[in-house]
Order: C-alpha cells, then structure tokens, then sequence
C-alpha cells in the first residue's frame, strides 16, 4: 500500500478539483490522507459519497497562499496543510507528498521536515518534457537559482535514476545545457561541471543546446535552477500560444473546420503528448520521501495524475537508489583523491577531471 499526503488547500482550484482528483486516483494500493479544512474537504467528499476507505483527511486550520513568502509555512504558518504533508512524509505515515500550492513553500517545507539524502547538498526540481523520442528530463527547473559544479553533477546522477526507473530509459543519455555543443563553450560553471561529469560512470554526451531537449538527442538535460526554469516557463507559454494559434486558424473558414474534424484524432494526440495533466506535478528529487508540485492551474486530471506519479515514484524505491548511487559516486571520488572528505567539500581545481 502506498500512502500519499495531499495538499488539499493547494492550488488555484481547492479544494474541489483537488478532492476531485484524489477520489479518481484512489485505488488497491494508494490510500490518500488529504490535509487541509476538514470542513472544506468534506464537503467536497460528501459529493462522492464520503472519504470511503482509503481515504482520509487530516485537519490543519492554515494554508499557505500562492502569492506568500516560501519561508511562510516554517515561520509564520506551523500548521499550514503543505508543511504537515512533509511531516507526514517525515513521520513515515506517507511515503510521499503532493502540492498544488505555492512551489517554493513545497521546496522549504520537503528540505526542511523531511530532510535531503545523505550526499544531496541541493534537492532539485525534475520537469519531463516531450521529445520526438519520447521524453527529457531537465533539472533543476527552479528549486536553486545558484548552484555549483558538485550540485549539477549530482542533478546529473539523480535525473539518470528518474529517466531509467521512471521513464524507461535503458542506459540514459546526460547532457549538459549551454550555448554549443563544442567542448569548452559556455560559462565557467558549464566548462567546470562538462569535466567533472566525464568522472561520474554517467552516460554523458557532452554538452546539448536548447533545441535538444525537445529533439530526443539525451534523455536527461542538467542546469542550474536559473535556466532550468526559464527553459519551463518558456515551453509551457510556447504550447499555450501555439493552441491559441492554431483554433484561431481554425476558425477563420469552413474548409478549416471540416480539416478540423479530419484530422481530430491526430490533433487529440498530439495534446496527450504535450499535456502537462498527463504527468501531473514534477517531483523534487534528493529528499528522503517523495514530494511532487503541481501547477497550480491544475484540473481534478492534474491532480489525479499527480498522485498516480508519486505513488509510481514512492514504488520504484528512487530515494534510496538516488542515496545508494550519490554516495558511491562519493567513495569513487575519496579514492581518486586519496583523503577522506568528499569531493563536493574541495574547492573546484581539486576535484579529478
């Protein structure tokens, strides 16, 4: 059975499309506590006849609002419905948490209650977008603005395990985003991290522009938080411009709109490979438990397929694979140099390339 917190209080649409979502995603091994207003919540069940067994709720009195301080549920909102969940998570009484709410108050409370892996310095916020192969994880995608070469080199190790356990990706191709494939292009920071994942046992492929991470060429792309971000915000306004384009010109005759009902079902496709509810929230990967934002537009279907991934997650045992494969990389690193302290603690010219 895996036991899923959820954010009940989180999102544009709570709790109703959140309650919503967690009546669709409820089933013989996920059971659902969703914390918030117990009021609010069952409310909203009582539309589905009830919690029912494998659904619980939890009352806190606070909530933290989407335009609030990150640090909101740590110093001023104790009780807030996001923090709870990471105590959840914390206490063992779930194996991961799910948030529709305010993305840095989910990253605060993750780091804060349930704690980075053991050789994590920086958890990081893991985005899958849709390539002509399949898919690219990219991270980090806004959880650290500045990062240093050790923290990308453990992004780098963290994306691998998502994209082989989760996405399926045998013998998963690294990239390092920067501005040319060319060996030695980019900033200090890229040039510094390109030599040290060559050291890591990854299969890295050097570095990758933009455009790779929509044409299938890796399968996980490494940045800072910065662009990673950038990156995100850009392809979601991208998609939703090219949607707005496309019924525009749709509409403008009548021999578009029978083209329209022509080719529906390739167009309906296309929307399930590019819609960002089909995956539901991108997870914070490097903290003990899982914790999974979504966006804080999403539907009841968002939510639903929010928890599905978390549950997938908390399944495939990636905590402890992410653990297991950070601290190796570390021993590997200790007996290249011959002391006892790990590489991510030596200042950059030291570490082996």
């Amino acid at each position: 059975m895996i036991r899923i917190a959820v954010d009940a209080m989180g999102g544009d649409h709570a709790p109703a499309a959140v309650v919503h979502g967690a009546v669709e995603a409820v089933g013989d091994n996920v059971a659902i506590k969703l914390v918030g207003s117990a009021a609010s919540i069952e409310r909203e069940l009582a539309r589905f006849g009830g919690p029912g067994e494998r659904i619980q709720v939890e009352h806190t009195d606070e909530a933290v609002g989407m335009d609030e301080p990150a640090t909101t549920p740590i110093r001023r909102k104790p009780n807030s419905s996001i923090r709870r969940c990471a105590e959840l998570v914390a206490a063992g009484e779930a194996e991961a948490m799910v948030s529709a709410g305010n993305t840095g108050a989910a990253v605060i409370s993750a780091r804060m209650a349930i704690g980075a892996l053991e050789g994590v310095d920086r958890p990081a916020l893991a985005a899958v977008f849709p390539s002509r192969s399949g898919r690219t994880v990219v991270l980090d995608v806004g959880a650290n603005i500045d990062s240093k070469p050790s923290h990308l080199r453990q992004f780098a190790v963290m994306g691998h395990f998502y994209a082989r356990e989760i996405l399926g990706s045998a013998e998963p191709r690294v990239g390092l985003l920067s501005i040319g494939e060319e060996e030695g292009k980019g900033t200090e920071l890229t040039r510094e991290v390109a030599s040290v994942l060559k050291t890591t046992g990854l299969n890295f492929i050097g570095n990758v522009e933009g455009r790779d991470v929509f044409s299938g060429s890796a399968d996980v792309v490494v940045c800072d938080g910065f662009v990673g971000n950038a990156v995100l915000k850009s392809a979601e306004s991208l998609a939703e411009l090219i949607t707005e384009m496309t019924r525009e010109e749709l509409a403008r005759s009548w021999r578009a709109r029978l083209g329209l009902a022509l080719a529906r079902p390739a167009i309906e496709a296309l929307q399930r490979r590019t819609d960002y509810e089909e995956l539901g929230a991108v997870p914070l990967l490097g903290v003990r438990g899982g914790c999974f934002i979504a966006h804080g537009r999403s539907s009841s279907r968002a939510v639903a397929s929010a928890i599905r991934s978390a549950a997938e997650f908390s399944a495939a045992r990636l905590p402890a694979k992410i653990r297991d494969s950070v601290a190796e990389l570390h021993r590997q690193e200790r007996r290249l140099l011959g002391v006892d302290r790990p590489a991510r603690d030596l200042p950059a010219e030291e570490i082996p390339v």
